[in-house]
């Protein structure tokens, strides 16, 4: 029997619009338990300052050009982090071993290697006196692997805490989208990928328009009208760019630049278009095997809740492929990947593997996090 620890799971995606926390417990392997799942909006405007220095990164070197101001933001992204655990130690008798701290996503390309995510960890466990498990990535990547997606073992752990019937598919739609298949609940045999765009282009159009954040429901999308020949065109830039073989991608892979001369709403209907044609076309190529029995694909993150992204998804799959919220299993949609990085501190504390060859490619299942107890 192995010893269960209480983790605190910290997930800031690439909304940048604030922090989901979780905390469970869990042994890091077969089981784990939901004590707490709550959010926290970011304040002062601080999630446009993570949208604007991210508009300036746009390669490796701008990472050195903008370093005063990275470093600046880190800071403060981590003392809300701090204020976030804060809160949850008020909110539970529970003594918490370990705070899982993603970061803030600024920079990734898998081809040269690179994935940088602001949050200070030293910080963190100074101000909060707990052990913090950080910089989740690196070590996949000094393994040959691109750093994600790192959800998957969680995704397995879920499955099977769930009792959920095999075969089964995870598609996380948040900034960008990925989806991980599960076939048996033992054995990590995963099969995970990075999908493309999720809500990152949708997001960005509202943002530049000044609507809001995100398309709640779908709402935009449903009153404009697709504009074909814009679609048709970045559809076909996305088939044939230069690297097909990569397991993961960034929001700055894919850009709103396209559209030009149409509608808010117009806007926006082609990119949920665009987006779902994405999204249906890898989930068709991923489950091609397992089409011909019944496979449900079970949606988490904030896009299973825009409706029009999801009937586009819909509409571009085999009627074999049931796409379910994966709140109709009672798992909590909006804090997967929360709780997945509380589940992946415990596995990096006790040095069991988070990534493997056919999630990251990697050369062999790999260990994460850094941990660190900096009091």
């Amino acid at each position: 029997m192995f010893k269960n620890y209480y983790s605190l799971g910290l997930m800031s995606g690439t909304s940048g619009d604030g922090v989901d926390a979780s905390l469970i417990n869990s042994d890091g392997s077969s089981n784990y338990k939901v004590e707490i799942n709550k959010y926290f909006e970011y304040e002062n405007n601080f999630s446009q300052k993570i949208h604007s220095l991210k508009d300036k990164i746009n390669t490796f070197t701008d990472l050195e050009t903008y370093s005063t101001e990275l470093k600046a933001l880190e800071k403060e992204l981590t003392i809300f982090h701090s204020k976030v655990v804060m809160d949850i130690f008020k909110n539970t008798k529970k003594k918490i071993d370990f705070v899982g701290f993603h970061g803030q996503t600024i920079f990734h390309d898998p081809s040269k290697k690179i994935s940088k995510q602001i949050g200070d960890g030293k910080l963190l466990s100074q101000l909060t006196q707990t052990t913090v498990v950080y910089d989740f990535r690196q070590k996949d990547i000094q393994n040959g692997g691109e750093g994600a997606p790192l959800a998957p073992i969680f995704h397995k752990a879920l499955v099977k805490q769930n009792k959920i019937e095999l075969p089964v598919c995870i598609l996380n739609i948040g900034g960008i989208s990925n989806v991980t298949i599960i076939e048996d609940y033992e054995q990590n045999n995963l099969k995970s990928r990075d999908l493309g765009p999720g809500n990152c282009l949708i997001d960005a159009w509202v943002r530049k328009n000044k609507k809001g954040n995100f398309d709640k429901d779908g709402a935009y999308a449903a009153m404009g009208k697709t504009n074909d020949l814009m679609l048709n065109q970045a559809l076909d830039n996305f088939d044939n760019r230069p690297d097909k073989n990569r397991l993961s991608f960034d929001t700055k892979d894919f850009d709103i630049n396209f559209l030009r001369g149409v509608s808010f709403e117009d806007g926006a209907a082609t990119l949920t278009e665009l987006s779902g044609t994405i999204i249906g076309g890898g989930l068709f190529s991923m489950l091609s095997e397992k089409i011909k029995k019944s496979c449900k694909v079970l949606v988490s993150g904030g896009g299973r809740m825009n409706k029009s992204l999801i009937q586009n998804i819909k509409s571009r799959i085999s009627k074999n492929l049931l796409i379910v919220p994966i709140d109709d299993f009672g798992v909590d949609g909006d804090y997967v990947e929360s709780q997945a990085f509380a589940f992946l501190a415990i596995r990096s504390f006790l040095e069991l593997p988070i990534s493997f060859p056919d999630t990251t490619g990697c050369k062999s299942p790999t260990t994460g996090g850094e941990v660190v107890k900096n009091f």
